[in-house]
């Protein structure tokens, strides 16, 4: 491959880039990468040297936030480079998404030391939404339930072991998230937690959720998707598909 379209060195704040699925089944036709990144090893020239140009927001939050914008920029601009061999660096829209080019779909997550970007085409996936988490605390989770989770939903929780309770408030977070970020640039409208609910889920990553507001003649209220997520390291991804 010629120089001028390799991508730039790593900085020294971010790992190897990983392609290893953290979830239980690989979405085809897909590229997710992730990387484990250090605030505390970001150097001023960062930016610069990864040839991305963090915007004004960016330019001035801590180091934390700066940190994780680069490293899901590297991520999400290095799974583009595989998928169809352009580099291209996402820009944040007014609405705060990542702007991807015209013929993708894609998403970017980051939580405490990780970030993670997918891509794919949108011939094969006319929507992707990815979201990562850190696990809740059972006090947390229990105190967050009432915002996060449906009337319905908290029922199902109320009659979920104790031991899982934290778990599912935090799935049901993330996965409503990935919904968001799945659907939203398809329907352009926004929605909340209250407007979609999980139906089940299983230890081993599969979750059933169904919307309850109409968003579109296509999205309306009862339509169901499935999702999945994976747990590693304390922290909780997941990730919504929609084929095209």
């Amino acid at each position: 491959m010629p120089a001028m379209n390799a991508l730039p060195a790593l900085p020294a704040c971010c790992t190897p880039l990983d392609d290893q699925w953290l979830l239980p089944e690989a979405l085809s036709d897909t590229v997710l990468l992730s990387t484990c990144f250090d605030p505390l090893l970001l150097t001023g020239n960062d930016f610069p040297n990864s040839a991305i140009e963090p915007p004004a927001s960016i330019q001035r939050s801590v180091a934390k936030r700066q940190a994780e914008f680069l490293a899901g920029r590297i991520c999400a601009r290095a799974a583009l480079h595989q998928l169809d061999g352009q580099i291209c660096v996402p820009a944040i829209a007014d609405d705060r998404a990542p702007v991807w080019p015209a013929h993708v779909s894609g998403s970017i997550t980051h939580s405490t030391g990780r970030a993670a970007a997918i891509v794919a085409r949108k011939d094969h996936w006319q929507g992707l939404g990815m979201d990562l988490e850190n696990l809740l605390d059972p006090e947390r989770a229990e105190r967050l339930a009432g915002e996060i989770l449906t009337p319905p939903e908290l029922l199902r929780m109320a009659a979920t072991p104790q031991d899982d309770r934290a778990l599912l408030v935090t799935l049901t977070f993330s996965v409503k998230e990935s919904l968001f970020k799945a659907l939203y640039p398809i329907v352009r409208q926004r929605f909340y937690f209250e407007h979609a609910e999980i139906l089940e889920w299983t230890h081993s990553g599969q979750v059933q959720l169904r919307l309850l507001t109409d968003l579109s003649a296509e999205w309306g209220h009862g339509r169901e998707l499935s999702a999945q997520f994976g747990v590693k390291d304390g922290q909780l991804l997941s990730l919504v598909g929609i084929k095209a």
